[in-house]
Parts: C-alpha cells; structure tokens; sequence
C-alpha cells in the first residue's frame, strides 16, 4: 500500500460509516426505537398479567387502555412526536371492544392479529407490485420520497428484500399465533403474543440494516429542489441585472 493509498480508503471507510449511522438514524425514527418497542409491548403486558392474576376481563381492559393514554400524555408532556404510542390507543381500543362485545378476553388481541396478518401481506403484495412498502415508509425519512423507484434501481433492490422479509417474518408470527388463538386458553395465548411482540420485529429490523447498509446511497430529492429553486433565483436575478445594465446603456446613449 502506497502513501497515496490509504486516505482514499480512510474516506471510503469514514463514507460507509456514514451511511450506515444515517441507516441506523432512519430505522429508528421510522419504527420508534426502544422506547416505541416498550409502547407496543407495555398495554398487552398489562392486560395479561392482571388477566392470569384475577381473571377479571374489564380490569385488564381498562389498565391496558389507561397506561397507553399515559403513554401518549407523557409524550404530549415531552413534545415528542406521539404517532407510535398514538397508533397503540387505536390497537389497544379496538382490542377493547372486541373483547368486551364478545366477552371472550382473547378477543382483545384479534384486531392486532388482523393488523399483523394484513401487514405482512401488504409487504409482499407491493413488493410483488414493483413498489416495496418498506419503500413507501423510509423514503420520506431519507428525504429520498419514491426516487429510489427508477433513479436507483441497487436500492429499490435493498427496499424490495426488506419488504419481503418484513412480510415473511410477519407471516410467520401469523402461523403461529392463530392456530394458538383458537386452541390455547387465554393465559397463555397471551404470555406467547407478549413474548413474540420483540423478537420479529428486531429481526425485521436488523435485516432491513443490513440490506441498506449495502444499498446505495439515497437521492436527496429535497436538497435537489432547493438547489433547482437556488438556481432558478439566480437566473431571474442575473437576467434582472442584464436589463437594468442595458436599460442603464440606453439612457447614457441619449442625447
């Protein structure tokens, strides 16, 4: 290795470091880190644990429905952003309400089941379409929008994996999750739900790290844009110094 070498590969290594704490930034925005694992797991941890202690539908119900409003207050307090323990008011109410119509307790995970069961088809369905959902969610966050779709086509390619392992790692949980719904009691049909909460989704996750991490760069189409608009200024701004420098010629010509 020659002098000349080695900071090309200095600035290579600094690059792929770049890019990868930039993946690991949009991963965590998009799908809330640890604190959004703990607002998805925190509301059926509740309602399960009462249910094994009591038994008592309403009491697990509304603990579960109660701690994810405190969720979205302490966020609201914070003035941090609330779409993910938002989104888990709306899951664990309809769960509410599924199981308080039917008085059946494991009824109270069925609209998170249909959720998943719905997702996981919706990542391989668009996938199969051309336009990955994974795509579809971390393109904004990467200030990228759709321009991975025929500007770029290695990390359309890096969007299409992931798509397909979200959805075949959803499905999965799917497999076993439903046949556990109609067979397993209450009681344990939830410690399972609860305990396969984390697990998928990490490895979703870290698969979908991992295809980015190679892909390559996003376009940023927002910076683009602002140097298009920069640009566009500048025209109308040299072609307006144009006319007053002829305008100016003009009247000096005159006698």
């Amino acid at each position: 290795m020659t002098s000349l070498d080695k900071p090309t590969e200095d600035t290579t290594a600094d690059a792929e470091h770049d890019a990868r704490a930039v993946t690991e930034a949009a991963l965590f925005e998009a799908f809330g880190g640890m604190r959004g694992m703990i607002e998805t797991v925190l509301p059926g941890l509740l309602f399960v644990t009462i249910y094994t202690i009591n038994k008592d539908l309403h009491l697990s119900a509304i603990a579960a429905l109660a701690v994810s409003l405190v969720l979205v207050v302490v966020r609201l307090v914070m003035r941090d952003t609330i779409k993910h323990a938002f989104s888990g008011v709306f899951g664990v109410a309809f769960g509410v309400v599924f199981a308080m119509m039917t008085g059946n307790a494991k009824d109270f995970y069925l609209p998170g089941m249909l959720y998943t069961l719905g997702l996981g088809l919706a990542y391989i369905i668009t996938t199969l379409c051309g336009v990955p959902l994974i795509g579809l969610i971390l393109g904004p966050v990467f200030k990228e929008n759709l321009s991975w779709r025929k500007r770029n086509p290695g990390r359309k390619k890096a969007y299409a994996k992931a798509s397909y392992a979200w959805g075949l790692i959803l499905l999965a949980k799917c497999a076993i999750l439903f046949p556990l719904y109609w067979w397993a009691d209450t009681t344990q049909f939830g410690w399972v739900l609860v305990a396969l909460k984390i697990p998928p989704f990490l490895l979703a996750v870290w698969l979908t790290w991992v295809f980015l991490a190679k892909a390559p760069a996003p376009i940023d189409v927002f910076a683009e844009m602002e140097a298009a608009e920069k640009a566009e200024e500048d025209r109308k701004a040299a072609l307006a110094a144009e006319r007053e420098e002829a305008a100016g010629g003009q009247h000096r010509r005159e006698p």
